[in-house]
């Protein structure tokens, strides 16, 4: 998952298109679509600056040693290192970076290739799995890797609650995982899986982890270097401060060309901007897209390429449903009026999202309604016009008036108590979509009569874990299979109490939603499972806990004198940071190095002279049990 990247997400690989840097302006015949200057509107950021640590010492540093480092300022911490716990999309994509997955995704059209696993085959029936895994990966200690290492990571989440957290979907129908030999991993299933060639799981060696006590706490934060297999080895971590990797040598599709790369957290997106600008970071890759404004004035540089290409995300308004535990146990403080659909269809049906494209992304995104972007057209999803709830404010009094939700003399619209309606919207300090349009909910929403409080916050975890919210801007990263975020609105993803965690999104448990949700595991067929994929999308939809106002562009930035080349996914107009996999960072070729990187790159990325640590630092406490993150975290 990367979050699923909720902002949260998956395995990716890619194929590259060669493009040779440094160059301003357009890409003729190029994957990359730039955004022009003329054609992007202010919108403006809060201040609040938060200084990276110690900069100008560690160019000095990078200077003196010569080090080719390839620099990303991103704008999110880490939740955990741990595969096992890790959803926030910075920590999948590092774990996409350092651990094998069995398979990958294709850079140029997101098929499926070959990853720890070179070939892979089902038996009749489709209940007996055989991989064969490869002979040339090896630990970065020196230990093969094997059938057994893969099996022992499966066995594990599959019998411990803890190293279930993060990816215990893709398991739950697992009933035997046996390496009969080091280069043969057999995998036994209850009824037919469908993901079975996109087992988003990454594979950790035994010998390093069979040692740890406790994986629900565990955070694989304290010794370095951390022991991997992908294209990466992470070198150092300081939480909220720095990460650090260099490259693996010995992976077996090649070295990265960069002598390290560091991701550096910037809370307050301008400044991350301006070190852009002054060639202290080489990557922007925003919170999580540059604004309008921003993406304008950087395309200015002569020295800076803007990529502006359709995402793998969507933006989300999510209602609390009622929040509730496995156990029946009631969780939170949702205002009770969500409970009613015609209350939530109201809401939906008075939020303009032709203005939320027009006036917040500035033409950057397009309009939202199902849960799977239309970067994925197989399982795309529109509503009917008899089904769509169109931005119709009128239409939304009446409902609300039908509910029993009546305005008072004051013009104030009032509960079931009497009261004044208010509702609370848990929102991202560091993401400035979420405040521009929490200021024309509190306009649109208003003139129903219905109050909004902005509960925007650096850690909306706590809150949001306890049920502790009555609407939530929200948003993941969808991978080429979308089992996953699929599996996070069913029954069987709520926390088993109250004190529990589970992989629940917005605490979703409805019994027609999970039947589809089964079937479409089950069914092989692609055409039938995206059928049923987009009935689930249409079953979300009518429930009305999810309000997808958006699919976001991929909006980022990097200095064309910082590298030669580097792979976009897929490959026409495809972003760089979020893969679903490691071919950009992988890829990736430095400026003047005299290597065009053999015709596998697209695009010119951010690499600096940069020698420090990645400054991660301050989206609110590290949690140990309840990684929990929204809109701007998840993968």
């Amino acid at each position: 998952m990367d979050m699923n990247d909720r902002y949260g997400g998956a395995p990716g690989e890619r194929r590259p298109h060669p493009h040779s840097g440094p160059r301003r302006g357009s890409l003729p015949g190029g994957p990359l679509r730039l955004v022009a200057a003329a054609g992007a509107a202010a919108l403006t950021l809060t201040a609040g600056l938060v200084t990276p640590l110690n900069p100008a010492p560690q160019q000095a540093e990078a200077a003196d040693d010569g080090k080719k480092v390839l620099t990303v300022a991103v704008a999110q911490s880490v939740d955990s290192l741990s595969p096992f716990l890790a959803v926030r999309l910075l920590s999948t994509s590092i774990h996409r970076l350092t651990y094998e997955y069995l398979t990958n995704y294709d850079p140029e059209d997101n098929h499926v290739v070959p990853g720890l696993a070179t070939e892979w085959k089902s038996s009749p029936d489709k209940l007996t799995w055989t991989y064969t895994i490869r002979s040339d990966s090896t630990w970065s200690d020196g230990k093969q890797a094997t059938a057994e290492d893969a099996a022992w990571t499966f066995n594990t989440m599959m019998t411990d609650e803890g190293a279930a957290t993060a990816n215990g979907s893709f398991v739950a129908n697992f009933e035997k995982v046996t390496a009969p030999s080091p280069t043969e991993l057999v995998i036994k299933l209850k009824k037919p899986q469908a993901t079975m060639t996109a087992l988003d799981v990454p594979i950790v060696p035994k010998h390093v982890w069979e040692k740890v006590d406790d994986y629900a706490k565990f955070n694989n934060d304290k010794d370095f270097p951390l022991v991997g297999n992908g294209p990466f080895v992470l070198t150092d971590y300081k939480a909220d401060s720095y990460v650090r990797l260099k490259p693996n040598k010995t992976f077996w599709r090649g070295a990265p060309k960069f002598d390290e790369l560091v991701f550096r957290y910037y809370k307050d997106q301008d400044a991350a901007v301006s070190a852009l600008r002054k060639g202290e970071v080489s990557f922007v890759a925003g919170s999580p897209s540059l604004t309008p404004a921003q993406a304008a004035s950087l395309e200015k540089d002569e020295n800076i390429r803007v990529n502006d290409a359709p995402g793998r995300r969507f933006y989300a308004l999510a209602t609390n449903p009622g929040a509730k535990a496995k156990n029946g146990e009631k969780m939170g403080d949702g205002h009770p009026s969500l409970l009613d659909r015609r209350v939530r269809n109201a809401l939906f049906m008075a939020v303009d999202r032709k203005t939320v494209i027009d006036k917040v992304f500035q033409g950057h995104a397009v309009e939202g309604a199902g849960y799977i972007p239309p970067r994925f057209p197989q399982y795309f999803w529109e509503p009917s016009a008899g089904q769509e709830l169109a931005y119709d404010p009128e239409k939304a009094a009446a409902l609300l008036d039908e509910a029993g939700y009546t305005v008072d003399g004051d013009g104030k619209r009032v509960g079931k108590d009497g009261k004044p309606i208010t509702y609370r919207v848990l929102c991202h300090a560091t993401d400035p979509n979420d405040k521009a349009i929490g200021k024309y909910l509190q306009e649109w929403w208003g003139d129903l009569g219905i109050g909004v409080t902005l509960n925007c916050l650096d850690n909306v975890t706590d809150p949001w874990l306890a049920g502790e919210y009555d609407l939530a801007f929200d948003g993941w990263s969808v991978n080429p299979d979308p089992d996953f975020v699929l599996s996070i609105h069913t029954c069987a993803a709520l926390p088993a109490t109250p004190k529990d965690t589970g992989a629940t999104d917005n605490f979703i448990c409805d019994k027609k939603y999970d039947e589809l949700y089964e079937r479409q595991l089950a069914e092989y067929d692609p055409d039938r499972r995206a059928d049923l994929v987009r009935q689930m999308e249409s079953r979300l939809y009518d429930l009305g806990y999810m309000n997808v106002m958006a699919y976001p562009n991929a909006v980022e930035a990097y200095r064309t004198d910082h590298i030669e080349s580097i792979t976009t996914m897929p490959a026409k107009a495809g972003n760089i940071y979020g893969q679903d996999g490691y071919w950009s960072w992988w890829s990736a070729v430095p400026a003047d190095s005299g290597d065009t990187g053999g015709g596998s790159s697209s695009t010119g990325v951010v690499v600096g002279i940069v020698a420090g640590a990645v400054v991660l630092a301050g989206l609110g406490a590290f949690v140990a049990l309840r990684r929990r993150a929204t809109a701007d975290d998840r993968e």
